[in-house]
């Protein structure tokens, strides 16, 4: 498939995504949205695949969304709807395609503003660049953090450092980032891609059911007081891996002292 707005590639068992508007720093489209979410649903059917990579052709990740949208849509509303106007159809938020989908890395190389922000919180980690400058600049716009940014981000960051950057609209550098729990690594520029694909390689080597899994567990308890509740579902799905074949070919090369070979 030939996307206009992204590029997309296969490494061995690693996707990698790349928004490609560099002449507009990235800035987010509701084009670029459809054609990432089919790239991620493509990958998310393929046995091949069992993590991905999103980043930015380059020196941003994502500048945040087109203000040329916002002009327009500022004049649809202002305009009375045409009497035949139907409802867009809806398609899955980004959150939630990226809750169920298989592992993500965020490789943030530069600006990632607003809605750049907000596409990298439900990564399931994120790596960025030296020069890497953040923001949920929303605040400077006169509109709110969406895509549940406001709750994924303080649970990253804590509830104190979500508010500063909420309230604040302010930058945040890949070490700050890094201080405040935003990003596991911060890597040079040049190393950032490499650095994602050894961390990604990691995860798509290991079983992708099991992976899958554990992703609908940090999802279900990570929130969840009754720990009695966590240790029921943790309790279920062991259960149910216990009998799948990749524990069976874990335990086989353990005995046969040699790497063990999931995903075939």
């Amino acid at each position: 498939m030939a996307f206009e707005q992204i590029m997309t590639e296969k490494r061995g068992r690693v996707g990698i995504i790349r928004l490609n508007r560099p002449e507009r720093l990235n800035a987010w489209t509701d084009q670029m949205h459809a054609e990432m979410q089919q790239q991620v649903e493509e990958w998310n059917d393929d046995p091949g695949v069992g993590a991905f990579i999103i980043t930015g052709e380059g020196r941003a990740f994502c500048a945040g969304a087109d203000l040329g949208g916002f002009n327009q849509r500022l004049e649809q509303d202002d305009a009375p709807p045409p009497p035949t106007a139907r409802p867009a159809r809806l398609t899955h938020p980004w959150p939630v395609l990226l809750q169920r989908s298989k592992p993500s890395i965020a490789a943030i190389n530069g600006y990632a503003i607003g809605v750049g922000l907000t596409l990298a919180l439900p990564c399931d980690m994120r790596i960025a660049s030296e020069s890497a400058k953040l923001s949920i600049r929303f605040v400077k716009l006169g509109l709110v953090p969406e895509l549940g940014s406001t709750r994924l981000l303080a649970q990253h960051v804590g509830l104190g450092n979500a508010s500063d950057m909420c309230l604040s609209g302010r930058m945040v550098d890949g070490a700050e980032a890094h201080h405040m729990g935003l990003v596991s690594a911060v890597t040079k520029p040049e190393d950032l891609v490499d650095v994602a694909m050894a961390r990604a390689e990691e995860i798509a080597n290991n079983p992708t059911d099991v992976a899958l899994t554990i992703k609908d567990l940090l999802a279900r308890n990570a929130l969840d007081p009754d720990l009695e509740s966590v240790m029921e579902r943790e309790g279920t799905r062991d259960r149910m891996a216990r009998k799948w074949p990749s524990h069976r070919e874990a335990v086989k090369a353990f005995l046969e002292k040699r790497e063990p070979q999931f995903n075939r």
